[in-house]
């Protein structure tokens, strides 16, 4: 019984992942129109489209993505079919899991990934720089 809430969480988790790569594309546009500093952050972006090409690239190699093969392994020693979990886990499947080609995915992964990027470059992160005031150093 254990494991199928694990496998609950992996999925949960999973969620989150796609969360933060479609709403953070979002929210760094919407931050561009808005001039919010907080989207230039260097490390929000990289990690952003990290996030993507992981996924792209795991697409273009036909690679399973390591969180579905957790979830369906926890599930397998829960005793359950993906269809047999909570219900909060079935309604994170139904949002994560289309029936779709594979290439449809791929394209889909790819074109993200090329998005982001040419968000990044088109409106690059910015560094904070460390202001050193002259009076403290005396």
């Amino acid at each position: 019984m254990g494991y199928g809430y694990l496998a609950d969480a992996v999925v949960g988790f999973h969620l989150g992942y796609v969360g933060y790569v479609i709403v953070g594309q979002l929210i760094i546009w919407i931050g561009l129109i808005f001039k919010w500093s907080c989207v230039r952050n260097f490390w929000f972006r990289i990690s952003h489209l990290l996030a993507i090409v992981v996924v792209a690239l795991e697409a273009v190699f036909n690679i399973t993505c390591p969180l579905t093969s957790w979830e369906f392994h926890l599930r397998r020693l829960a005793g359950q079919s993906v269809d047999e979990g909570t219900f909060v886990g079935r309604l994170f499947d139904s949002i994560l899991f289309w029936d779709l080609p594979s290439w449809a995915f791929t394209t889909m992964y790819i074109g993200f990934a090329v998005v982001t990027l040419a968000t990044l470059v088109l409106a690059p992160p910015r560094f904070k720089r460390k202001s050193i005031q002259l009076d403290t150093l005396a």
